[in-house]
C-alpha cells in the first residue's frame, strides 16, 4: 500500500519522524544495489525454514485498482476469489486474495484489539477468509511496522501490538501478512521487522511474512531469515518511467533471492491503464524473469481479455514459478537493449530480449553466453507466440519499442523436430514528414541448421500509405546463416498529422518437412512536422516521447505527481519561471529536431516545492550521443544552467535520472527550456 498521493510523501513523512527521532532511521534514501555479487555468507544466508514462499508468491492485491475507495469491501474480495476460479487463475497458479490497508477502523477497541471496518466487511475478516478457503485459495492481510498505517486515514499500526495483532491474523484464518514501513517513529527495522516474525511464529499458524520498508534498509543482506520476501524498491506507478526505473533497481540484486527468499519490486500494474498492452507483457515477462512476486494490482471485475491473457499466460508464469528459484541475471545491457537471462531447473533457460527504447532494435546473444553447453543446435520456445523452433545458437530478435520477446532456449536433442528459427530485422529511420519518403532495408535471416525454404516477406503500412519494394521480395531458399534482404520506400500522404502509425512485416517459410510458418514484426513509424525556424520554448514544441517517473510531463509548471496541469509554478533555488518543463526522475523527453538545430538551452535543477529530499542528474543527448550532463545535482543546489550544441541531430532527448539512489522526491525542472534551429 503507498500514500494515497504518492510514496514520495510517504517517504518524506517518515524521514520526517526520523529526525525528530534522533536519527534512528536512515534517511539516505535508496542506495544503489552493489552490481556485484554480494559476499558469500549473504548469498547463503538462513532462510525462514518453514516451507512457504518456495516459490514466489501469486495473487491479487486490491491498492493499485482501488486505494481506499468505498468499492473495496467483502463483496469485491469476494468477487476477486470468485474469477481466479472462473477465469483459471487459480489453475495458472494466483492463491493469495490480498487485502491492501482500509480494513480496520481508524481506533483500536478497549482492549487494544483491531476492529474490521463493519461497513466494509459486515461479517468480519474470519468469514472472508472462510470464503476464500473455500475456494482453494488463501487471504492476505496488510498493517504497518509503526503506530499507524500509511493511509493518511490513519488506521492502527502494528508497532508495540506485535504478538497481539498477529494472534488476530491466525484466529481469522490470513496466510499472508504484508508488513509496511510508515509511521516508525525512528524505531530500528531490523528489530521492528524481526519482533513481527517472532509474533508469526508464536502463533503456530503458516503466515508468509512480505517484508515492505521499500529497500531503505537493504534487507536483501539481512531479511532471508526474518521474512519470505521483501520489497527492494519505492512503490510502482501505473506509467513506463516508474516499471522501467523499478525493473533497473531489482536486477542486480538477482544473487540474493532463492526459495523462500525473494527480491519483491512491487504489485503489478498489468491492466490498469497507464501502459499499452505491449508495455504490460514486457512488465509481467521481466517480473517472470526475475523470480519476483505476481500479484494482480488491476480490477478483474473490468479487466479486459488481453489481461487476462497477459496475467494467465501459463508458460511465462511457468519461468516465474520455476522451482530451481534462480532470479534472472542481466547478461548483456547498452542502447537500451537488455539480454536478462534465468537458470531454469531443467537445464534450460529463460532469456528476456527486452526493449527499453522507443524504437524497435535488434537485440542478440547465444545459447552459449546465456550458459548453455555446446550443442549442434538449440529448441527455442517463444513464450509468447507459444512456438518453437530451432537455432544453430543464435539468440536474436528485432523487439518492437518497449517490447520483450521472452524465450526459453534448451540444449534439446530434438531439436529437427522444429523448423529453424528465422529473424524478422529492419534498418532504417522510423521519422518521417508528411509528403516524404523513408528508406528502409527488411532483412529474414535463417538462424537455424536447416533451410527456410520458398520464403517471402511484405511490409504493409496504413491505409493511403505508399508502400513499396525496390528489391525482391521472395527467395526459393534461404540457407542457414543467409538473409533475405529488401529495400522499401514508405511514403505518408501530404498532410498526415503527425503522430504515431502501425506498421507490420510479414515473412512465411517452410522447414524441409513442409512445415509452414508465418511471422509478423509490428512496426512504427512516425510522421513529424520540422521544428519552427528560430528559438522556441521547449513546453511550447511537440515531443516524439515522453516518459515520467511519478504522473505526466508537464509544460511550464513543475510535476505535481499525479493528473496533467496539477504541477505549480517551476521554482529552482527561489527563483521563479514561467516557462520549462517538469518532470520526475527517470524522465525522457524527445524532441525531433531534423538535422536543422543547433542549440539547446535550459536552466535545471531540483523543484523547491519538495524540500531536502530531491537528487536527480540531468542529461541531452543528441541521437545517440550524449551531448552534456550535469552529475548529481540536490535541492540545495541554485539552477545549473546548460547550452549544448546539438548540430545536426535528428532527435534530441532531454533525460533525468535518480542520481543513483533510487527515486525520491525528484521533482526536476527544465526550466527556460528552449532550442534554437
Amino acid at each position: 500500500m503507498r500514500h494515497l498521493h504518492t510514496r514520495t510523501t510517504r517517504r518524506g513523512a517518515v524521514r520526517a519522524v526520523a529526525a525528530l527521532a534522533a536519527g534512528l532511521l536512515c534517511a539516505a534514501g535508496l542506495a544503489a544495489p552493489a552490481a556485484a555479487a554480494p559476499p558469500a555468507a549473504a548469498i547463503g544466508a538462513p532462510t525462514v525454514d518453514d516451507g512457504l514462499a518456495l516459490t514466489p508468491p501469486m495473487g491479487f492485491s486490491n491498492w493499485n485498482s482501488t486505494h481506499c475507495r468505498a468499492e473495496f469491501n467483502e463483496s469485491m474480495v469476494k468477487g476477486i476469489a470468485d474469477i481466479f476460479v472462473e477465469k483459471g487463475l487459480k489453475d495458472a497458479g494466483y492463491e493469495y486474495v490480498n487485502l491492501d490497508d482500509c480494513w480496520a477502523l481508524p481506533s483500536r477497541d478497549a482492549n487494544g484489539k483491531l476492529v474490521p471496518d463493519p461497513v466494509r466487511f459486515p461479517n468480519g475478516i474470519k468469514a472472508v477468509a472462510d470464503y476464500v478457503h473455500a475456494k482453494g485459495l488463501k487471504l492476505g492481510i496488510y498493517t504497518s511496522a509503526g503506530t499507524k498505517t500509511c493511509n493518511p486515514a490513519g488506521f492502527p499500526g502494528a508497532l508495540g501490538h506485535e504478538y497481539s495483532d498477529a494472534r488476530q491474523f491466525a484466529d481469522w484464518g490470513v496466510d499472508y501478512l504484508k508488513y509496511d514501513n510508515c509511521n516508525n517513529q525512528g524505531a530500528d527495522a531490523k528489530l521492528r521487522y524481526t519482533t513481527m516474525r517472532d509474533a508469526l511464529k508464536a502463533t503456530g499458524r503458516p503466515i508468509v511474512y512480505s517484508i515492505c520498508e521499500w529497500g531503505e534498509n537493504e534487507p536483501w543482506e539481512w531479511a532471508a531469515d526474518v521474512g519470505h520476501l521483501w520489497r527492494t524498491t519505492g512503490d510502482i506507478s501505473d506509467n513506463w518511467g516508474s516499471m522501467l526505473s523499478i525493473l533497473k533497481r531489482n536486477l542486480p540484486l538477482a544473487p540474493y533471492a532463492g526459495p523462500g527468499r525473494w527480491n519483491d519490486p512491487d504489485m503489478l500494474e498489468v491492466g490498469n491503464g497507464g501502459m499499452t498492452d505491449t508495455e504490460y507483457r514486457s512488465h509481467f515477462s521481466m517480473w517472470a524473469v526475475m523470480a519476483a512476486p505476481l500479484l494482480i494490482g488491476s480490477d478483474l471485475r473490468s479487466a479486459s481479455e488481453e489481461t487476462f491473457e497477459i496475467l494467465g499466460n501459463r508458460e511465462v508464469i511457468a519461468v516465474d514459478q520455476d522451482p530451481l528459484g534462480k532470479q534472472g541475471a542481466v547478461i548483456s545491457s547498452g542502447g537500451g537493449r537488455w539480454v536478462v537471462a534465468k537458470e531454469m531447473r531443467d537445464g534450460s533457460r529463460a532469456v528476456a530480449l527486452f526493449n527499453e527504447s522507443n524504437t524497435a532494435r535488434r537485440i542478440a546473444t547465444t545459447a552459449a553466453a546465456v550458459g548453455l553447453p555446446d550443442a549442434d543446435a538449440y529448441t527455442l520456445r517463444d513464450l509468447w507466440q507459444h512456438r518453437s523452433y530451432h537455432t544453430a545458437g543464435a539468440v536474436s530478435a528485432t523487439v518492437p519499442a518497449h517490447g520483450t520477446v521472452l524465450l526459453r532456449v534448451s540444449a534439446d536433442s530434438r531439436w529437427a523436430h522444429h523448423p529453424p528459427a528465422v529473424e524478422l530485422g529492419l534498418d532504417g529511420g522510423s521519422l518521417v514528414e508528411a509528403g516524404g519518403t523513408a528508406a528502409w532495408t527488411s532483412t529474414v535471416t535463417d538462424l537455424g541448421r536447416t533451410t527456410a525454404r520458398r520464403v517471402s516477406v511484405t511490409l504493409i503500412g496504413p491505409e493511403g500509405w505508399s508502400v513499396e519494394a525496390t528489391s525482391p521480395t521472395s527467395s526459393p531458399a534461404l540457407p542457414p546463416g543467409r538473409s533475405l534482404r529488401t529495400t522499401w520506400t514508405v511514403t505518408p500522404p501530404e498532410g498526415t498529422p503527425t503522430g504515431s502509425y502501425g506498421l507490420t512485416l510479414r515473412a512465411g517459410y517452410r522447414s524441409p518437412s513442409g512445415i509452414r510458418v508465418d511471422n509478423a514484426l509490428p512496426l512504427t513509424a512516425t510522421v513529424v512536422a520540422p521544428p519552427p525556424s528560430g528559438t522556441s520554448g521547449l513546453g511550447d514544441l511537440p515531443w516524439l516521447s515522453a516518459a515520467n517517473g511519478w504522473g505526466p510531463v508537464e509544460r511550464d509548471t513543475s510535476n505535481g505527481e499525479s493528473d496533467a496541469g496539477d504541477g505549480n509554478p517551476i521554482t529552482i533555488g527561489g527563483v521563479v519561471y514561467g516557462t520549462g518543463l517538469g518532470v520526475h526522475a527517470e524522465s525522457a523527453v524527445e524532441y525531433y529536431a531534423g538535422g536543422a538545430c543547433e542549440t539547446v538551452t535550459a536552466d535545471v535543477g531540483v523543484d523547491d516545492e519538495k524540500g531536502a529530499n530531491g537528487t536527480v542528474a540531468f542529461e541531452i543527448w543528441a541521437d545517440d550521443t550524449k551531448a552534456a550532463t550535469t552529475g548529481t545535482l540536490t535541492n540545495a543546489m541554485p539552477a545549473q544552467p546548460l547550452t549544448v550544441d546539438v548540430t545536426g541531430a535528428q532527435v534530441v532527448r532531454l533525460i533525468v535520472t535518480d542520481g543513483g539512489d533510487g527515486i525520491d522526491s525528484d521533482h526536476a525542472d527544465w526550466a527556460a527550456a528552449r532550442m534554437s534551429c
